[in-house]
């Protein structure tokens, strides 16, 4: 009976500390997934774009086609890629990230670029596309999978450098798999939400009454809604994007800008004692952003005139 007892114990012994495990996971995962705010809004703010001009039959399908294929490239390609890295090349993900950081800068520059010189020039291929098809839809699909792995890569690399380097192999693989598939629902539940707001709009319209009336109200605000989605997704890459680089250099030995928005963000906080803890991070946020947005506007000419031809040359040559 007490060798029972002692093992009874022992095994709740395992259980208690299965569950802080789990919990330390779990808690973990949030953290590191909180890290990588900025691609998540802009991958929530893209992928609407994908099922324009279909029908509202095909729209869900389309969102879902994406999402699996935004967890295999999350699950099957970069995971154990991530692993790789920490185990071999932990070096590698501090100037990785950099990259990354400096590519959200670019397309967020870029973006502004668009919007206040050519209205409209980023739906063009979708404009001349239109008219449906099975051909059109994987098209479609193949094309927002390639944009979700550049975003899903960065995704997973943020929360990578977010697990502390000490945790073991098997913990840090379970967090990066909590990371990709929470994320993976959060944002492509909402795009399905977004993209069938209008017509759960229409449908509360024809009930009539006060659900007619609010049906009425979300079929106006989406428009607004996606336009202020899309400008928060375009700020939050520039944001995380400027915060990373900056964060990479200072990790590198180069300390500026990274001291100076931090005195400037010190003075901010001692000014406002009210809520010295919200205006030192704006203030930081702030100069991130500048920064993001500075970073991104050089980069631009250098990809559309260095990099870009570069990669057009290996393709002919590797296609030769």
């Amino acid at each position: 009976m007490s060798g029972l007892l002692a093992l009874l114990d022992d095994v709740a012994g395992i259980a208690k500390i299965a569950a802080a495990s789990i919990d330390d996971v779990a808690g973990q995962a949030v953290k590191a997934g909180s890290k990588a705010a900025g691609a998540v809004i802009d991958d929530a703010a893209v992928t609407p774009k994908y099922v324009h001009g279909f029908s509202a039959a095909r729209e869900v399908p389309i969102v879902m086609k994406i999402a699996r294929g935004s967890l295999f490239n999350k699950l099957v390609i970069l995971l154990p890629i991530a692993l790789l890295l920490s185990a071999f090349a932990p070096w590698a993900i501090s100037p990785l990230l950099m990259i990354g950081g400096a590519y959200l800068c670019f397309e967020g520059a870029e973006k502004i670029v668009h919007a206040l010189g050519r209205h409209g020039a980023g739906d063009a291929h979708l404009a001349v596309t239109e008219g449906g098809g099975a051909g059109l839809e994987e098209e479609r699909v193949r094309g927002a999978i390639k944009t979700d792995f550049i975003l899903s890569a960065e995704i997973m690399t943020i929360a990578l450098a977010a697990i502390p380097n000490g945790d073991p192999i098997w913990m840090k693989a379970l967090i990066l798999a909590m990371v990709a598939v929470g994320i993976t629902l959060a944002v492509y539940g909402f795009v399905a939400l977004i993209v069938k707001a209008d017509d759960f709009g229409l449908h509360l319209n024809e009930r009539g009454g006060a659900l007619g009336a609010l049906g009425r109200g979300i079929v106006h605000v989406m428009p607004g809604f996606m336009k202020a989605l899309t400008i928060v997704g375009t700020a939050a890459m520039i944001w995380v994007g400027g915060q990373i680089v900056i964060h990479g250099l200072h990790e590198l030995g180069q300390h500026q800008p990274y001291e100076w928005i931090h005195r400037m963000a010190e003075a901010a906080a001692h000014a406002a004692p009210a809520a010295p803890g919200l205006v030192g991070w704006v203030t930081t946020a702030f100069f991130d952003g500048v920064f993001g947005v500075i970073l991104g506007l050089i980069l631009i000419p250098v990809a559309h005139y260095l990099v870009t031809p570069v990669i057009e040359t290996v393709r002919r040559a590797l296609g030769a």
